[in-house]
């Protein structure tokens, strides 16, 4: 999904012309393209305005959805087109043509950071054919958009940074392992840490240098830093200021001013604060990777000869029957075919209750069976279950930028060139110009090195941009990139449709009234033999409540179903009916009072069948379909949160306030076609950023038009993961507050995070100038940044 900033402003299918074609002139061609970074309007329009300057260009037809443009022309060539299209970054290819471009994952082992990922991209951006460039430093991979002959230099180029890259094969994408945690040798680092410190116990017992201190400092920065000279070495070859290029300059720098004591405790400093950084960042990747664990890897399944064995998770075919005994983790998506129990869903929705399972039930990989045992078909292979499906969302969500990352990034490109001059000009300018000592400038410039760089500040983004992900998918809540996850505290308006979100989607009964002198009991049983026999959804309810109270049905003789009033039948030789207000009508049985009963009935939204007999109506069946507890609460924790809420549904408006009114909504439409809710939702974006909830096909329009689109029940269902912004794993609407504030608790550790890196910086800029800062503080100060902002973000792990 595109992190394209203005979402708000409509996303279409419908086709857009720049002049209407007539459908007879022969004249015209059709060239159809499939556009796969076309995501959103942005990109609609700039293609647009481009494509609408050719001449020879009748109409523009766009299809978001399906990321398609359908050109129609009068042209010889269509090579303008496509030059137009490709100058503007469009990956465009027409329809029955082989792709010019193709994509190839690489798993990259090292490459655990934005420093290196930086220097990749620096990198691989001045190599001839190579389009696109994504980074997942989660998984350690980068997918690489190509010309077909065009991988051969990218392996070289990654070669000459020193980075091994693996091609990624269908088996691997289909099944990813766990990236390795960051390897590290202990002894080496140990001998450095001894050999430094040493070096300083020399130094003050000689009362200055001595060749045993300057043995000792070069074994300590050659057995510590070597990896970094190597690295530093690669990015100044490459033109790439980052922070093993600056630690390399400054500790070279210390050691030819005489200061080799502090130079090697510098490079062991820096050294193990990379190990402690390193280890940090796995325990964030390690965060979404372990969703995977909760799935087994060895599942029962029943053999051909109808007996049962243990067999790998991921070898098991769908259809195939597996048995689960109590207390088992469910190793694969199915359908319950036999059996009963209550089945743990909290790693998938986030629910706090188990859920009763009987056949024809689904289950899912990960969960846990508490009490029965059951067996169930495999519906979805091990790497297809929502559990996987749910871990590549969120693996695929963490790559795209948030707005404070984009930013970031940006500043940090300009930031370290711009100290890095600054540094230089304080070894230099003071010296000349005012006769200043040198060495005491250039160790202050040293200094400056070393808190030059901004790695505390691009790292703080990914990780906590990442652990707000992993702690939402916890929770059963699917975030679909870093965008929404910021955008979340920014909502004004949450748009609601009512059946299936607010209310269960199932109507009920909620009223029964005996009328005359009819005896209540034996009018249900009356009522409910005639709506057993129907299918009625209203008619399905009356009947079940009867059921409720153990009133068993009784025998209908010429059951007739009247269309669009009721149903009809004999019970015990007399005929009854079973209907609406029209039916009753019709049957001359409405009086005065009655229609007063069943105006102020329809006027709460409920739906009323009445039982009529030879005497005329016996009793008032009301059916409603009922609000969920949990609405209650989610609308009252939004209000609280300063988000206004409406309610847009296609039923009657009486039924659209009754809800409304129940559940303290804000404002309720009522009689909405799908069009009518997307209209809704583009006037309300003019009051701020509005968010649409939503179950079923005709709120498809009204999503794609929200700033945020939320999925309800999107367990187990591929379109809802795949394309919703947000997804909630299951029907409990108290997730969309706990999303909002899990978007302000990301945006202010964001804050947090950037005022601890830039704050930090700053201090020991005038610290330098002052003349009290030294090469080891800074580097205690830099990395000490980096750790307290990487564990800063990784508490919202624990939200």
């Amino acid at each position: 999904m595109s992190e394209c900033g203005s979402k708000g402003c409509g996303c279409s299918a419908t086709p857009v012309a720049l002049s209407e074609p007539q459908p007879a002139d022969a004249r015209l061609k059709r060239a159809l393209y499939r556009i796969d970074n076309m995501d959103c309007p942005t990109e609609e329009a700039l293609i647009r305005d481009k494509l609408s300057k050719l001449p020879g260009v009748a109409a523009l037809e766009f299809n978001l959805m399906q990321r398609t443009l359908a050109v129609r022309h009068e042209m010889t060539s269509l090579a303008p087109v496509e030059q137009a299209l490709s100058a503007i970054g469009m990956r465009a290819v027409r329809e029955g043509e082989a792709p010019a471009k193709q994509s190839t994952v690489l798993a990259i082992a090292k490459m655990d950071c934005p420093t290196e990922e930086g220097l990749i991209r620096g990198k691989l951006a001045g190599v001839a054919g190579v389009a696109t460039l994504d980074f997942n430093l989660v998984q350690r991979t980068l997918t690489v958009g190509h010309d077909v002959d065009a991988l051969p230099r990218v392996l070289a180029a990654l070669t000459s940074l020193g980075f091994d890259a693996e091609v990624q094969g269908a088996a691997a994408l289909a099944n990813p392992p766990a990236p390795p945690p960051s390897s590290t040798n202990w002894w080496w680092l140990a001998v450095s840490g001894v050999s430094a410190t040493l070096a300083e116990v020399a130094y003050w017992l000689n009362g200055g240098n001595h060749w045993g201190v300057v043995v000792l400092a070069l074994v300590a920065i050659f057995t510590g830093g070597l990896s970094t000279y190597k690295k530093g070495w690669i990015a100044l070859r490459n033109r790439n200021l980052n922070m093993n290029a600056l630690m390399s300059i400054a500790v070279t720098g210390a050691m030819v001013i005489g200061h080799w004591p502090e130079a090697a405790m510098v490079m062991v400093l820096f050294a193990l604060a990379e190990v402690i950084e390193a280890k940090s960042l796995d325990r964030a990747r390690n965060a979404i990777r372990g969703l995977m664990d909760l799935a087994p890897e060895q599942a029962t399944v029943q053999q051909s000869d109808g007996s049962w064995a243990e067999v790998g998770a991921k070898t098991v075919a769908i259809g195939s029957r597996v048995r689960v005994k109590p207390g088992e983790r469910i190793a694969l998506d199915g359908e319950v075919l036999q059996g009963r129990s209550t089945v743990n869903q909290a790693p998938i929705t986030g629910e706090s209750l188990p859920v009763e399972k009987a056949e024809g039930d689904p289950v899912f990989a990960g969960t846990i069976n508490e009490s029965g045992s059951f067996e169930y078909r495999v519906t979805a292979a091990a790497n297809n279950s929502t559990l996987a499906r749910i871990i590549h969302a969120v693996e695929a969500a963490q790559g795209s930028r948030a707005p404070t990352q984009r930013f970031v990034d940006q500043f940090a490109r300009l930031y370290t060139p711009i100290v890095f001059a600054v540094a230089l000009a304080v070894a230099v300018l003071p010296p000349l110009v005012l006769g200043a000592p040198w060495l005491a400038w250039i160790y202050k410039a040293l200094v400056l090195l070393v808190i030059a760089c901004p790695c505390a500040l691009v790292i703080s983004t990914p990780v906590s941009i990442v652990s707000g992900l992993a702690a939402a998918a916890r929770h059963g809540i699917l975030i679909k990139g870093g965008v929404y996850l910021e955008a979340g505290r920014q909502l004004k308006w949450l748009a609601l449709d009512k059946t299936g979100t607010i209310t269960h989607g199932k109507p009920a009964q909620t009223d029964f009234e005996a009328w005359g002198d009819a005896e209540p009991a034996e009018s249900q049983r009356l009522a409910a033999s005639l709506a057993a026999r129907s299918d009625h959804p209203v008619s399905k309810a009356v009947a079940l409540a009867a059921q409720g109270h153990g009133l068993a049905a009784r025998d209908v003789e010429d059951f007739a179903a009247l269309p669009g009033r009721g149903v009809s039948g004999r019970i015990g030789g007399s005929l009854y009916h079973l209907g609406n207000h029209r039916m009753v009508e019709e049957l001359q049985a409405c009086s005065p009072d009655l229609e007063a009963r069943l105006s102020g009935l329809e006027a709460e939204g409920k739906t009323v069948v009445m039982l009529v007999g030879a005497n005329g109506v016996q009793a008032l069946f009301a059916v409603a379909d009922t609000v969920k507890d949990s609405s209650r609460h989610a609308i009252a924790e939004l209000h609280a949160l300063g988000v206004k809420t409406v309610m847009l549904t296609g039923d009657n408006p009486h039924t659209a306030r009754a809800i409304a009114g129940e559940v303290r909504i804000d404002r309720a439409h009522g009689n909405l076609l799908p069009e009518d809710k997307q209209r809704e939702v583009e006037r309300l974006s003019s009051e701020g950023k509005v968010g649409m909830v939503g179950d079923g096909i005709n709120d498809a329009p009204a999503l794609a038009r929200a700033d945020i689109g939320f999925a309800m029940g999107a367990a187990g269902t591929d379109t809802a993961i795949e394309t919703a912004d947000v997804a909630l794993m299951d029907d409990d609407l108290r997730k969309i507050p706990t999303f909002v504030r899990l978007s302000q608790s990301t945006a202010n550790v964001l804050k947090q995070n950037i005022a601890l890196a830039l704050g930090i910086k700053a201090v020991f800029f005038v610290l330098t100038f002052s003349g009290h800062a030294t090469m080891w503080m800074a580097v205690f100060a830099d990395m000490g940044a980096s750790l307290l902002v990487v564990g800063n973000g990784l508490r919202l792990l624990r939200k």
